[in-house]
């Protein structure tokens, strides 16, 4: 993978990009997390398909935009992107935050989609209850309190089973949230809050979907997964066993085999 700023528009990114392959797949990651959090999972990939992952801007060193950034902002961001590398179609998969905006790409931008993949994601918007969960993240990290988030949210994303096994990933996860600038995490948090209802969307877009969810997802219970599931027949759909939030740390190769095996059948 080769690192490397390119202008997505107006907006420096940071990518990183493998180059080699047929077809192309754009791994977006989740809420603070970084491109880095895929290192381990690219070669799973390569060199069967071309990969490009990405810091998503306010995360990582990509650059901020302003004080929200919408799902729909960075979907344009990504698409000046695609132009700027000349790459016409991609399959774009999704990890938590990150589904949001594929699907937000996907709703302006399904031209340029081979396939769409939400990993331990959801097209549901955010309920009240999860809005106002925001709202306090955000309100924590303005009283300069984000330690906060360093202390829970990395080690909930893991199933209560593999959290000793894959404990220094936890730990980088835990120094990923303190290096992440503040302005950034408050942009995302305010992107998350504006969602909209997807559900219909992924229905109609005529672009080929596969779900792929944990059977110990603390995020997405496998009662809400299901829920959104059968609102969408047109989706395949894959269960990772042994996951929680983090399939593709947790259960890598039965994450990559999913993957390959959905890009494989177009």
């Amino acid at each position: 993978m080769k690192e490397k700023f390119l202008m997505a528009g107006p907006v420096a990114l940071h990518i990183a990009d493998s180059g080699i392959g047929e077809k192309c797949v754009v791994l977006l990651h989740g809420y603070l997390e970084s491109m880095y959090v895929w290192d381990d999972f690219v070669p799973l990939l390569t060199p069967k398909v071309r990969v490009i992952t990405v810091d998503i801007p306010g995360h990582g060193i990509s650059q901020i935009l302003g004080e929200v950034h919408t799902m729909e902002m960075i979907a344009d961001v990504l698409r000046d992107m695609l132009d700027a590398l000349g790459i016409e179609k991609c399959t774009m998969v999704g990890h938590s935050m990150g589904g949001y905006i594929s699907l937000a790409f996907c709703a302006r931008h399904a031209e340029r989609l081979e396939g769409l993949v939400l990993l331990s994601s959801s097209p549901n918007p955010d309920t009240d209850l999860k809005k106002e969960n925001r709202r306090r993240e955000i309100a924590l990290v303005k009283a300069g309190k984000k330690d906060a988030l360093a202390r829970v949210a990395p080690e909930a994303g893991f199933a209560k089973q593999n959290r000793r096994r894959l404990k220094s990933y936890i730990d980088d996860l835990v120094e990923q949230v303190h290096i992440t600038e503040d302005e950034g995490i408050i942009a995302l948090l305010g992107g998350m809050i504006e969602r909209v209802d997807q559900n219909q969307m992924l229905r109609e877009c005529g672009v080929r979907q596969l779900f792929i969810m944990g059977r110990h997802d603390g995020y997405i219970s496998v009662e809400a997964a299901e829920e959104f599931i059968a609102r969408n027949p047109q989706a395949q759909v894959a269960w990772l066993e042994n996951s929680g939030h983090m399939g593709f740390i947790e259960e890598p190769e039965a994450c990559a085999e999913a993957l390959l095996g959905f890009i494989e059948a177009k």
